[in-house]
């Protein structure tokens, strides 16, 4: 338990000096950040939506640089094929014997992060290439199987005002995704620091944090968070509140709501909750923990009906509205 303990407090101090050493290239974006490293050690993908300008790139590369993690950007196209993002077999002649044989040359998806520029201006067909990656963790070319490098992070953008000519990810495949992020617009003061910043030049003196061992090790850790029943219960009742055809759910959800969450929002709820919790220092989750990630994990999963979209009324709305409604239990020392 000792052990645990300890590992529990190198998160929290890795989190603490990662948000700094970031912060050195970013400014503000304070949630968003943390979002991304309750994601990461979750072991888990992310959408991030915004629009762009928003540094949401290099938010992710300098993730990437502060963990010593490869890094790669897939900026998805309508052209683009799978075999651009996993690899693909290349003839090529031995030397040696002079024989013809083929070589499976990596595609961008063989890097630790991977971020999927605009997903959804690319084909359904390319999209699953990259969704059964990160399914898997593996990539099929031919007849052959190749693994991922753990620990592999995928995280895909969406711009929300261009939908002309675009392939929106159906909820099944946006499932997948552990938190859907809102990347929203500085405020005045940071953004006038933003201002400052990047019309001078900066050498951004960054600092390694973690590597890719500890955070394989930091991800077990999170597992091992011990979760009261009545946190379960209320991640729960929320995740169930959601579906408009449970009898004991709310008018409102009813009204607005085609498709509610299913069992895999309650699994995140739980995993984004100990993630929380270990890099708040706490090495036991609370319903807090649960509330906290409750947008980010429902907003992708719920599909509004047409009585919503006509009254103007957002997933995000209705989320709020559940919060509002359910029951919170009074958090118990675990």
């Amino acid at each position: 338990m000792s052990e645990d303990i300890d590992a529990a407090d190198k998160l929290a101090k890795a989190a603490n000096e990662l948000r700094k050493e970031v912060g050195k290239v970013i400014v503000g974006q304070g949630e968003v950040i943390d979002q991304l490293l309750i994601s990461l050690f979750s072991g888990s993908h992310c959408f991030m939506v915004g629009v762009p300008g928003l540094a949401k790139t290099l938010l992710v590369s300098t993730l990437a640089k502060v963990l010593n993690l490869s890094f790669k950007r897939i900026q998805f196209t309508p052209d683009l094929m799978p075999s651009d993002i996993t690899g693909t077999d290349i003839m090529q002649e031995n030397p040696e014997t002079g024989a013809r044989e083929l070589h499976f040359t990596q595609g961008p998806i063989f890097s630790n992060m991977v971020l999927a520029d605009e997903i959804n201006r690319t084909p359904p067909k390319t999209q699953a290439a990259l969704l059964e990656a990160m399914q898997e963790k593996q990539v099929t070319a031919g007849r052959k199987t190749y693994q991922l490098e753990p620990p592999f992070f995928v995280l895909a953008t969406q711009n929300p005002l261009e939908q002309e000519g675009t392939y929106p990810l159906p909820e099944a495949q946006l499932d997948r995704f552990m938190l859907s992020i809102f990347v929203d617009y500085p405020d005045e003061e940071d953004e006038l620091e933003v201002l400052k910043r990047t019309t001078v030049k900066m050498n951004h003196d960054i600092k390694e944090v973690l590597t890719a061992a500890d955070i394989i090790e930091l991800q077990d850790t999170v597992k091992k968070v011990p979760v009261g029943d009545h946190v379960f219960k209320y991640a729960l009742d929320i995740v169930r509140k959601t579906r408009p055809k449970n009898a004991d759910s709310f008018d409102f959800v009813k009204e607005w709501l085609e498709v509610g969450a299913g069992p895999r929002a309650g699994q995140n709820l739980i995993l984004g909750a100990k993630a929380r919790a270990l890099m708040e220092g706490r090495f036991y989750a609370t319903c807090e923990d649960v509330e906290f990630l409750a947008l980010p994990v429902l907003r992708h999963r719920l599909a509004t009906n047409f009585n919503a979209e006509s009254e103007g009324v957002t997933t995000n709305d209705i989320i709020k509205k559940i919060l509002e409604k359910v029951e919170k239990p009074g958090n118990v020392t675990v």
